[in-house]
């Protein structure tokens, strides 16, 4: 079919051609976008808000869970801490003691020593614990057995065993102290000046010399014709005491024992 050059055909040509671009403009455009009904909008919303209020639920069903395991840790915590508060006793300072004076160190009495054995001189304080007493004692290494001034010495049974009655003079009086002690046993004492020997009752007593105390044997004997009450012999002295002839009162007494009622402890 030709086409008239007449001016009416070049225009309805024209219109064919544009009528033909436009179509395929058309098509071009039908494959980049969704061309949607107009009717159809109305159902497209509700399905938007329907799946943002779904959105909206799964949000708050998450942050409950979210809430919810938080709760539960808490609470694991704190059941974990109180096992431990239990199980660990809780530290708590000692108690302030009160500060106490330093006790003051006993007083043993002075006395020397060399290897183990008391250092007197010929001349020494000597404490009678039985009678409370402190005298002068002589040191003598000649004499065998000590002794001590007695006087109304009386011998007399108890128990069916043999006791002595006697008196201890008090130093610088006319006052005695009476003691009683079963006998040790008895000797015989011979002096030059006698030409009989002479059967002495011998007792134990207990006595301290400067800081050393000993229970030893004593006889009795009556000294009141001698300078000193006591007389300390070589069975006390042996392994116990070195004689320094140089020296007299080489010890010295606790103080409480020099006090009147001493402690014979």
């Amino acid at each position: 079919m030709g086409f008239s050059h007449s001016p009416a055909g070049f225009t309805f040509s024209r219109v064919l051609i544009l009528a033909t671009a436009g179509l395929l403009l058309a098509g071009c455009t039908a494959n980049r976008y969704l061309m949607v009904p107009k009717s159809n909008l109305g159902g497209l919303s509700n399905s938007v808000q329907s799946q943002r209020a779904t959105l909206v639920t799964m949000e708050g069903n998450a942050a409950a869970r979210q809430q919810q395991l938080i709760e539960r840790q808490d609470a694991s915590t704190e059941t974990i801490l109180n096992a431990i508060a239990k199980q660990v006793k809780k530290p708590s300072c000692p108690p302030v003691q009160p500060r106490t004076a330093c006790p003051k160190p006993e007083d043993l009495g002075r006395a020397a020593h060399l290897n183990g054995k008391l250092i007197v001189g010929e001349l020494e304080k000597f404490y009678l614990a039985n009678a409370n007493q402190v005298y002068t004692a002589r040191i003598d290494s000649g004499a065998e057995t000590s002794s001590i001034d007695a006087r109304n010495i009386t011998r007399f049974e108890r128990d069916g065993r043999n006791f002595v009655r006697f008196d201890v003079p008090v130093p610088g009086t006319d006052q005695f102290v009476t003691l009683e002690k079963e006998v040790a046993r008895r000797v015989r004492i011979v002096q030059a000046s006698a030409d009989e020997s002479e059967h002495r009752v011998v007792v134990e007593l207990q006595f301290a010399i400067g800081d050393h105390k000993q229970v030893a044997e004593f006889t009795l004997a009556d000294r009141s014709d001698l300078d000193y009450e006591v007389l300390i012999g070589r069975n006390i002295l042996r392994d116990v005491m070195l004689i320094d002839v140089g020296k007299e009162f080489a010890t010295e007494l606790p103080a409480k024992l020099t006090q009147p009622n001493g402690d014979d402890s």
